[in-house]
């Protein structure tokens, strides 16, 4: 019987091949250029139809973030549109941390992912639809060459940021995106033109489009985590953030959200700006506020797992939203979704998901409407 082939030589593609014998690859996640971060991988197996596979990840020891992969099972799909989860067994003292992922396809290519991914064409894709309906401009560009996109629309006097996937292996940050996106550009919506009504909405919906298309975890194409350099963003190493903070200066900000995604912790959850500096109580109260909304509205989201919080005046300003908290004092916050499953609302099938992304924007959308209008119901 012939060998499996792997290849991982596409849009975000990330795996280097130890050895293949038989069903049985032995893997390797590559670290993010100029940088020690690694966890996302994504490839795909051909010639494996009705084939038992066994793919083992090694060295995940010293990934990023192993403790992500205890309780976690690998995304995979046989059509690229269905991305469903494959059994998955961690064994911390096995080739210096392994993920055995176990695998039966009914087709002959097979594609395996951390998440599931977003590519640079459907980011494309998706600018081009909303380009259409919304206004558009390009912030700047990255280190190599690509547009940082952003899609505005409304109004209203409220300046709200929504901005997803500094860290690109994140890549259900920008599923979450698309949901909103649909949500706000659509005449027929009425969430969406109550908000237009009250709001400008800034929506940049890949802040890190080379790290992405390079199938990094963390970093841009200079191996810079991005939200680490909101205080001081530079030409040279931060472009995207110099642009998108540059663009925010001129605009002001009321309200910001910054998507991302977890490794470790199976839930969905805030982290807001406790520790900074001139922390206003009408702030941490408009935070906590959205939290309790947001909560109330959908079962995929909880407030009893997070982060530790920042003690006063301890908070890190070169993350985003610690800097325009501090900066705009204004209400900002992280989303932060699983890569595992929201294990208070668990799904066995697929896990957290895109389909769950894209709702999840939609009813922190609604979320926000709610907040606005209790805001008014203050003024």
């Amino acid at each position: 019987m012939n060998d499996i082939q792997i290849s991982a030589a596409f849009d975000s593609g990330n795996i280097e091949v130890l050895s293949i014998e038989g069903n049985t690859a032995r893997l390797a996640i590559r670290r993010d250029r100029n940088s020690d971060f690694a966890q996302w991988f994504h490839f795909r197996v051909s010639g494996a139809k009705e084939r038992e596979l066994t793919l083992i990840l090694t060295g995940l020891n010293a990934t990023a973030y192993p403790m992500g992969w205890p309780g976690y099972n690998a995304c995979v799909s046989e059509d690229r549109q269905f991305w469903g989860r494959a059994e998955s067994h961690w064994d911390e003292g096995r080739d210096g941390g392994s993920l055995t992922i176990r695998y039966r396809p009914s087709g002959n290519v097979a594609w395996f992912a951390y998440f599931a991914p977003y590519s640079m064409e459907r980011h494309h894709d998706l600018v081009s639809e909303m380009a259409g309906e919304v206004d558009y401009r390009c912030l700047g560009t990255t280190l190599d060459g690509q547009p940082v996109d952003c899609l505005e629309m409304g109004a209203g006097p409220v300046q709200v940021w929504l901005y997803a996937r500094q860290h690109p292996g994140e890549s259900m940050a920008e599923w979450w995106m698309e949901g909103a996106l649909e949500l706000l550009a659509d005449p027929a919506n009425s969430t969406g033109r109550e908000l237009r009504r009250r709001c400008r909405l800034h929506v940049v919906p890949n802040a890190n489009p080379d790290g992405s298309r390079r199938g990094h975890l963390r970093t841009n194409g200079a191996g810079v985590n991005l939200n680490r350099e909101w205080d001081s963003p530079t030409p040279e190493k931060s472009p995207e953030v110099l642009a998108i903070r540059n663009a925010m200066d001129a605009s002001g900000v009321d309200f910001a959200m910054d998507v991302h995604g977890d490794e470790a912790i199976p839930a969905v959850f805030l982290a807001g700006f406790e520790g900074i500096p001139s922390l206003k109580d009408e702030q941490l109260s408009g935070y906590n506020r959205y939290a309790e909304l947001l909560e109330r509205r959908t079962p995929d989201f909880q407030t009893r797992l997070g982060y530790p919080v920042a003690r006063p005046g301890k908070g890190n300003l070169s993350m985003s939203t610690n800097q325009l908290a501090e900066r705009y004092g204004c209400v900002s916050m992280t989303l932060e979704m699983p890569f595992k499953d929201h294990n208070p609302a668990a799904e066995r099938r697929q896990g957290w998901s895109p389909e769950r992304s894209k709702q999840l924007g939609q009813d922190c959308m609604g979320a926000l409407l709610e907040w606005l209008i209790e805001r008014e119901s203050r003024a």
